[in-house]
């Protein structure tokens, strides 16, 4: 409890890279916040969060990809949800320096209690009374030259690998959660401590960084290399160093251009590292390539994305999760060789239709998203693959934007699973907003 009032008083003196990254980057719709204040200042303060209800009309059991035809029938199930709640906080110290943080909430945060139980003997017992995570996912000093061609940034920062890890705020995607294939195979948010070289020239952004590797104890079946960042430990591992790059162009009005990806060992990036000799050769060298772009103009916006990622020794490194002791942080689990998320979505603003000056500050974007991801797409030697990890998803909704800070959300989706499954229907409902509260 100690633990988490403290991180919630440094949360109130936290920010976003986030918003850094985009207040860095070329200018466009996508990326617009409302500024209210005349005057520059160096404190930046600002946020983004999510309050959403879902009703899902399939089967919650966790067996019901095992013996689907026993729970083909089972009744419809609603959740309330607080995805993300975050808090920015930015500084500029002038010449050159800033600062960025960001403290996170997930799923309302976790919170416990002592009590008394009187049916124990009078004794003190804690209990976890709700679930989630509060989290410091971003942590940095930034050093700029040359009026921003040229940027150092070191601490914990975000990996800027694929679309949904650098355009991650709830009104920069459609849906009411992330887009649902690059958050299954890949971490998202994915933030790392390590170093950041970056910049804008011309039309064009780059970025370098330099980032422990992940580590494949954690690697799983439906997730593939997603739990491996992070750490369950109250540090970072860091036998085995990883990098990642992504530039963008802005060349075309409206339209971002967009390559990024990621290279890096995993296998020994563990705290007990194996000396068993079977194992002596086995890297686990995990390769991702992205390309995603947006274009927003003329009323319209559409979004998309095409990820792939590699594991290298994918058999082994499974046999040898398999027989971690029971108590380790390891799903112990097969896992894919190949992974592999596709998707495309497309809105366009009613209110654009007839021009009404009445509505020229607000929108309602009538949308559809496809996707198509698999975190098995392809296995190793006698590792089976989980037909329903791989799916395709089909959403079409409404986004009301009343200001272009604060969105409310609806959609109908429909997971598509393989003939064998059943197909998982839902439909969700959701308010979310992101913006500045000071700059």
């Amino acid at each position: 409890m100690k633990r988490f009032l403290l991180t919630l008083m440094l949360g109130t003196a936290l920010s976003s890279a986030t918003y850094a990254q985009q207040s860095e980057a070329p200018s466009n719709n996508e990326e617009q916040t409302t500024q209210s204040s005349e005057k520059p200042s160096r404190l930046t303060i600002g946020g983004y969060g999510e309050a959403v209800y879902t009703r899902n009309f399939f089967s919650d059991k966790y067996l019901r990809y095992t013996d689907a035809e026993t729970y083909k029938d089972d009744k419809s199930h609603g959740r309330f949800d607080l995805p993300h709640v975050v808090l920015w906080l930015g500084y500029d110290f002038g010449r050159g320096w800033s600062l960025g943080t960001e403290i996170e909430f997930e799923h309302g945060g976790t919170e416990s209690a002592v009590e008394i139980e009187e049916e124990e003997a009078g004794e003190y017992e804690s209990e976890v009374e709700r679930g989630g995570e509060v989290a410091l996912e971003q942590f940095w000093i930034n050093k700029a030259w040359l009026g921003g061609k040229i940027n150092l940034k070191m601490g914990h920062i975000i990996v800027p690998v694929g679309a949904t890890n650098m355009y991650h705020m709830p009104t920069e995607f459609f849906t009411n959660y992330r887009p649902e294939g690059e958050s299954t195979i890949m971490p998202c948010t994915w933030h790392e401590t390590g170093v950041s070289l970056w910049g804008e020239v011309g039309k064009w952004r780059y970025e370098v960084m330099l980032l422990p590797g992940l580590d494949s104890d954690r690697f799983g079946r439906q997730t593939w290399v997603a739990g491996g960042a992070g750490s369950p430990y109250e540090f970072k591992i860091a036998n085995s160093y990883a990098g990642a790059f992504r530039v963008d162009n802005f060349s075309v009005k409206g339209l971002r251009l967009s390559l990024s990806g990621y290279v890096g060992n995993s296998f020994r990036n563990t705290l007990s590292v194996t000396a068993n000799e079977k194992y002596k050769d086995v890297k686990g060298t995990v390769a991702i390539g992205s390309f995603d772009f947006c274009y927003d103009a003329h009323d319209l916006i559409v979004r998309g994305n095409f990820d792939y990622g590699h594991l290298t020794d994918s058999e082994l490194i499974t046999k040898y999760n398999m027989s971690m002791r029971n108590d380790s942080p390891s799903p112990k689990q097969a896992i894919g060789s190949d992974a592999i998320s596709a998707s495309v979505e497309a809105g366009y603003d009613l209110f654009g239709i007839g021009n009404n000056d009445k509505l020229q500050s607000q929108s309602l974007y009538l949308f559809g998203r496809y996707e198509y991801y698999d975190s098995m797409y392809k296995t190793e030697g006698t590792i089976q693959d989980a037909a329903w990890c791989g799916r395709q998803r089909v959403a079409v909704g409404l986004n009301y934007r009343p200001i272009s800070d604060i969105v409310i959300k609806a959609e109908y989706s429909i997971g598509l699973l393989d003939k064998m499954f059943n197909n998982e229907p839902s439909f969700s409902i959701g308010i979310a907003y992101s913006g500045l509260f000071k700059r």
